[in-house]
């Protein structure tokens, strides 16, 4: 058996601060913790469990076409996060000029503890980034607070080079972008690691033509595909009470994962007055599973009695009990997480 000294002195002389024995734990890699999403079903779909969410250490990216719902749904996270953690600020880099104080207030987050960071080009936002990941690294970790960075949206970042050739009254495209954001992301990627630090990232997604049938890819080349440890695709449909629109239906796609099965989907519920629904998409789990049974026209609970799924959508604290939460998460794992590979003897 190798000695662990022995290993412990290679590390020493490569000089590399990141570097440790598995065994110790990989200290930019491992996920210890989650960020609750304020959905159970997304939870799952990013995690495997309806009690995970977003890795606490990584970038996850929200993708979709304009108007899908990006900034809404990630307001809804931004929300849930910060009632999570009565002591954590939320760092928002803001490229679009979208929001507004009004519209956090109206989105139940105390504006006192989310900072607004407006940014024009890639350099602002890795530079100012990389600064809050270095200051907060700096701190004892005693003293350091929770908090969340977002860059809402990476689409809409031009390059210093962009700017200064549109003052000169140039209108060439500056091709050097995708390099410029590979190179922050992949520092920005150990530094998160390391500070435990989850990032947000919203994006663009435009029409590939290249082949026999059109798909979704995501702007800003290959940066973000490769930093990111979770890409979830957006497209929605109206939620209708009735004739009056009420909110969306999100449908989210699991593009990539490195902690999840990819190509999953779920659909979560953004209600205009309430946000991000918290069990729904849970119904389709526990009928998939048999935790409940469809009969007809009826939900047939596990206590034998039957119901209306409008009914336990509408009420779901009181039909979603302790007893079936637990068999829903272990549905999640099955459902989202890759099988486990056992050596054989």
């Amino acid at each position: 058996m190798m000695s662990d000294n022995f290993l412990k002195d290679i590390i020493k002389t490569t000089g590399n601060e990141y570097a440790s024995l598995v065994s110790d734990g990989v200290e930019a890699g491992d996920v210890d913790s989650f960020i609750d999403t304020g959905s159970y079903i997304f939870n799952g779909l990013l995690s495997g469990s309806i009690y995970g969410g977003l890795p606490s250490n990584k970038i996850t990216a929200i993708a979709g076409e304009s108007a899908t719902g990006k900034t809404f749904f990630l307001m809804g996270m931004v929300k849930s996060f910060l009632d999570k953690n009565p002591d954590a600020g939320v760092l928002y880099f803001e490229s679009e000029s979208a929001i507004t104080q009004q519209m956090v207030i109206d989105r139940g987050i105390d504006p006192q503890r989310m900072v607004i960071i407006p940014v024009t080009t890639v350099q602002e936002f890795r530079t100012q980034a990389i600064k809050v990941l270095d200051s907060y690294l700096a701190k004892n970790v005693a003293d350091r607070k929770p908090i969340m960075l977002c860059l809402d949206s990476l689409g809409m970042l031009s390059t210093t080079k962009e700017v200064e050739d549109t003052s000169d009254g140039k209108e060439t495209r500056d091709m050097t972008r995708a390099q410029v954001l590979k190179a922050a992301f992949r520092v920005l990627t150990l530094k998160l690691g390391r500070a435990k630090v989850p990032m947000v990232v919203t994006n663009h997604t435009y029409d590939s033509m290249g082949s026999l049938f059109p798909t979704k890819e995501m702007g800003g080349g290959s940066g973000l595909k490769y930093a990111a440890s979770s890409i979830v695709f957006l497209s929605k449909k109206k939620d209708k009470d009735g004739t009056e629109v009420v909110g969306n239906i999100v449908h989210c796609k699991n593009h990539k994962s490195r902690l999840t099965i990819e190509n999953k989907m779920v659909d979560v519920r953004l209600s205009y007055d309430k946000g991000l629904d918290r069990y729904y998409g849970l119904l389709e789990l526990a009928i998939k599973y048999g935790i409940f049974k469809q009969v007809s026209t009826r939900i047939e609970l596990p206590d034998g009695k039957t119901q209306f799924g409008k009914t336990i959508i509408n009420n779901p604290e009181e039909y979603f009990t302790e007893d079936v939460m637990k068999q829903l998460d272990e549905a999640a794992e099955k459902e989202f997480k890759y099988g486990k590979l056992h050596s054989e003897i």
